[in-house]
């Protein structure tokens, strides 16, 4: 007997569910043999994992339903002869109806509980059913224990670290550590992802990801509160350029900001737009003793701050290098006055924070506005601190929307990206190489080029993070990074996964 199917996970765009999305999932499905399935998939998962059966596997079965599926899965694997030592750090009359029969069924197939992890060495595979998505309160005592030493039995024996629907620590809702968690190399979630899993500590705790639908299509039960990003949310908007075309056919993009000793902000920016075939750009630098023209890049034209408010104009971006000195204030307050779709990063943002008017201003414009925080950006303009907004991204993010009208990315590990409306979707590329200076700028410069084309707000803000993400994860695989990799190179990546994007539809 198998499974239901394994998806490998992220395989955007995928349905996501909060804990309570999941529990009216599995509202909707009862009566169906879930915890029976949920073992098997993971039985089937661990087997592949620890191919020698005659290796030990360690299982860590908690207090509830995540336990229960601990036990299914190490009673398939028992019966399978593998060397199964189960803990069982809960008490049998207290489990969930499911759960305890689950017990019942492994004891009658000559399973046995331990209460302590026993001294065997080396383990060939260990299996945390700890705690599953349902956790609100931090870890202590015997438990914190547990997982303390399975991460380091896991590191010890150099084995794999499986954890059943999330890893036992970590918040499914919102990717918070709850002051410790299971380390796993890999996570087999049921049903459907759920955005812990996806943002914040979330992809460092749960390794390689898959999902087991439990024989259930979750989006035909309930409908999903969230999504990952995917090409497929903006596939519409690809494909291959008319032969009959010329560079006013693309768009003119405008970038102000580039103050003295940050012009590189803009040039990034206005480069990355380039990649993306923007048809013209002009970059308005405040720096009073800017280039004339961009030696690496002659084919972006520089202004003066206020010329460029007298350039054809498709969509305007405003905040790279921008700086908060005054003389920012009234060329941001100008292009917040524009009927221009705009684009608003880094310090314009930082000085929507600080200005009120700037802030009513922003919320009330006609136009599409975009904005592209990170944490701290997205404290200063809630008035909170930034442990606050990653303590839940999503909320903030949509809080930001919300408060500025605004298609919001908050960048980070699983930037989430948020509508006015308070729709949200997570995105699943990207690697640490994007922690590093101008990679902020170059991202502005995406979504500023998709602007200026023609594209709807929602769809280039999506496409834009989605794309930045995948440039640097085709550099990482091809060698250049994750480590030193530079926002110039991401910007020319870019451009190649795009031109592949639009050939593929």
């Amino acid at each position: 007997m198998t499974s239901s199917k394994t998806v490998a996970a992220p395989s955007p765009p995928y349905p996501l569910y909060r804990a309570s999305g999941l529990r009216a999932l599995e509202a909707a499905a009862a009566g169906q043999p879930l915890m029976q399935r949920a073992g098997l998939a993971a039985a089937d998962l661990a087997a592949s994992l620890c191919r020698d059966n005659g290796a030990a596997i360690l299982i860590l079965a908690g207090p509830g339903n995540n336990g229960g599926d601990a036990l299914e899965a190490a009673r398939h694997l028992q019966a399978r002869f593998f060397k199964v030592h189960l803990v069982f750090a809960g008490q049998a009359e207290r489990l969930p109806k499911d759960a305890q029969a689950a017990l019942e069924r492994f004891v009658h197939a000559g399973g046995q509980l331990l209460d302590a992890i026993p001294d065997t060495a080396p383990w060939g595979l260990i299996i945390d059913g700890l705690f599953g998505i349902g956790l609100q309160r931090n870890i202590e005592g015997a438990y914190a224990n547990l997982i303390h030493e399975a991460n380091h039995l896991s590191l010890r024996d150099s084995c794999p670290l499986l954890a059943l629907d999330c890893p036992s620590g970590l918040d499914a809702d919102t990717g918070v550590v709850r002051s410790c968690a299971i380390r796993a190399s890999h996570t087999l979630t049921f049903i459907a992802l759920k955005p812990g899993l996806l943002t914040l500590d979330g992809p460092d705790y749960c390794g390689h990801t898959t999902v087991a639908s439990l024989e259930l299509n979750a989006p035909l039960l309930v409908g999903p509160e969230g999504n990952s990003i995917a090409p497929a949310l903006f596939a519409s908007h690809l494909g291959p350029r008319q032969r009959n075309s010329h560079k006013g056919s693309y768009g003119s993009a405008g970038i102000l900001g580039g103050a003295p000793s940050m012009t590189g902000a803009a040039l990034l920016a206005g480069r990355a737009a380039l990649t993306l075939g923007c048809g013209r750009i002009y970059a308005g630098l405040l720096d009073p003793g800017r280039p004339s023209v961009d030696l690496l890049q002659p084919e972006l034209m520089l202004r003066m701050p206020e010329a460029l408010f007298h350039a054809p104009l498709t969509a305007l971006a405003c905040g790279p290098g921008l700086s908060t000195a005054r003389e920012a204030l009234p060329l941001l307050e100008r292009a917040l006055a524009t009927e221009l779709p705009l684009v608003l990063d880094a310090d314009a943002l930082n000085l929507l924070a600080m200005e009120e008017p700037l802030a009513v201003a922003a919320a009330t414009r006609q136009a599409p506005l975009l904005i592209t925080p990170h944490p701290a950006e997205a404290a200063r303009l809630l008035g909170v601190s930034v442990a606050e907004v990653q303590t839940d991204r999503i909320t903030s993010a949509q809080a930001l929307a919300r408060q500025f009208n605004a298609w919001t990315a908050l960048k980070g590990c699983g930037t989430v990206v948020a509508a006015p409306g308070g729709a949200w979707w997570i995105n699943t590329s990207g690697n640490p190489g994007l922690a590093a200076a101008g990679q902020g700028d170059v991202l502005t410069g995406l979504a500023l080029a998709l602007l200026a084309q023609g594209w709807p707000p929602l769809a280039a803000l999506l496409a834009a993070v989605h794309l930045h993400g995948t440039a640097a994860d085709h550099l990482a695989a091809s060698g250049t990074g994750p480590i030193g990799l530079t926002a110039s190179e991401t910007a020319l990546a870019a451009r190649a996964v795009f031109n592949d994007w639009c050939r593929q539809e």
